[in-house]
């Protein structure tokens, strides 16, 4: 924990903008595990942000100002998918690294964002926040806002969904 970190939880409330400069890129990781997309994930992350400063002094109230703004990240991607009405597929970056098969990377990125990109909105979340982040089922139930069973309810179908799709995969191959 950084300084900063530690004057914030120390109850000095940081300005909107040293706060969001100090996480952007944070809530950008995290905002892309859950959509699925660069794009996207710059989208969700710019909506919350944007309500976040509008909001600045209630969610700088807030005991994690960070898990309520990945909610907020979450409720953007989610308001944004369902104004779509379709669900988006990725296409995974391509990133050089020597030696590497890039087909056979390629390949596997893309069955594994396919995969998740398949999930519900709600699952991929859930999935995202206790594999990726590393939260607690009830840090996932308050980011999400929804009750620790369904948290639960969320990644077990989420990994089941995951699994079923993936042993179809193995056997066609």
């Amino acid at each position: 924990m950084t300084e900063q970190e530690r004057r914030w939880k120390a109850g000095a409330r940081p300005s909107f903008d040293a706060w969001a400069e100090s996480r952007v890129a944070g809530l950008l990781r995290f905002a892309y595990l859950v959509t699925g997309s660069q794009h996207a994930a710059e989208d969700a992350v710019q909506t919350a942000l944007a309500r976040a400063c509008e909001k600045w002094s209630r969610v700088s109230r807030a005991d994690d100002p960070d898990q309520y703004v990945r909610r907020m990240v979450v409720n953007a991607h989610v308001s944004a998918w369902r104004r779509a009405g379709r669900r988006e597929l990725s296409v995974p970056e391509v990133h050089d690294s020597p030696g590497a098969d890039h087909a056979e990377v390629v390949t596997r990125d893309d069955a594994v964002w396919r995969v998740c990109t398949a999930l519900p909105p709600q699952q991929r979340a859930a999935v995202v926040l206790r594999f990726y982040e590393d939260l607690d089922y009830p840090e996932i139930a308050q980011v999400l806002g929804v009750a620790e069973v369904t948290v639960r309810s969320h990644v077990h179908r989420g990994l089941a969904a995951l699994r079923i799709v993936l042993s179809e995969q193995e056997e066609d191959e």
